[in-house]
């Protein structure tokens, strides 16, 4: 990582990275300490990140992104998820039973990351459907957002969705597909966010799919540590790039930067469901 990735001539305030695992590489529980944490967040808020979203895939995690939300002091304000990962589906959704009774699960935002993955399909697609068709029961007993990891499975997706109902307030995060895919997202009512794949050279069906998108259903997100953006990719990923996401969604939509930034931030506070203070 560079000591400044996020140049000076760029906004500086107001991003919120809605997709990240901080407990992967930085967390005391992953063999690092918080004092790693507070640096990773120190970077991200002298980028102009003012809120984070830490990301649970198993019940593991999401114990240890509800701890880090709930630490004081931290110079961003992070929120949590719980959620089991459709890579992970076989452990069951019941896997997740008493995880969002824990101590500082009032930091909890969401059910997920949830969804199918048919790309690498660790787990076997009917589990990942059970999984997923549960963790959609748990959210809305919980009232809270749901947020999906779909790949190569967007058929079997709508297919529950059509059954279940889409909740109110649903994100399909890392968008991977294509324009058609993003317009039944769109249609269905649900947020789309863009992680540093929308900076790759060879992503242009996913810049095509931007313009599906409508300003006021945009999220912008680093997936960190994975899928840094260029020029940092091959780098291990962290918020303070989630910036740069936002500047090729900018330039690809003839937007300026601070429409995308206070736009995703707006999105972000709604979709979530809490007040933005900033």
């Amino acid at each position: 990582m560079t000591d400044d990735p996020i140049s000076a001539q760029r906004p500086t305030g107001g991003w919120t990275d809605s997709h990240c695992h901080l407990q992967r590489r930085f967390s005391a529980s992953e063999g690092g300490d918080d004092a790693g944490l507070r640096a990773v967040l120190d970077r991200a808020a002298a980028a102009g990140v003012t809120r984070a979203v830490c990301v649970g895939t198993d019940a593991d995690s999401s114990l240890e992104a509800v701890r880090i939300a709930s630490l004081e002091g931290l110079p961003v304000d992070v929120l949590a998820t719980v959620g089991l990962h459709p890579h992970d589906a076989s452990r069951g959704a019941a896997s997740l039973d008493g995880v969002l009774d824990a101590e500082g699960a009032e930091r909890v935002v969401a059910i997920g990351e949830c969804g199918l993955d048919y790309y690498y399909e660790h787990s076997p697609r009917g589990a990942q459907r059970q999984a997923l068709r549960d963790q959609l029961a748990l959210a809305g007993v919980r009232n809270l957002a749901v947020v999906l990891h779909v790949r190569d499975a967007f058929d079997d997706l709508f297919e529950i969705l059509g059954d279940v109902g889409v909740p109110d307030r649903t994100i399909l995060h890392c968008f991977s597909g294509g324009p058609e895919d993003a317009q039944r997202c769109v249609a269905a009512g649900m947020y789309v966010s863009f992680s540093g794949i929308v900076t790759f050279k060879n992503a242009e069906s996913i810049r095509a799919a931007l313009g599906e998108v409508p300003l006021d259903r945009l999220l912008v997100e680093t997936d960190s540590p994975f899928l840094a953006p260029e020029p940092h990719r091959g780098r291990p990923n962290e918020p303070a790039l989630v910036p740069l996401v936002g500047e090729r969604v900018a330039a690809t939509l003839n937007l300026d930067l601070s429409v995308v930034r206070e736009s995703t931030t707006v999105n972000a506070s709604r979709v979530f469901s809490y007040l933005d203070p900033s």
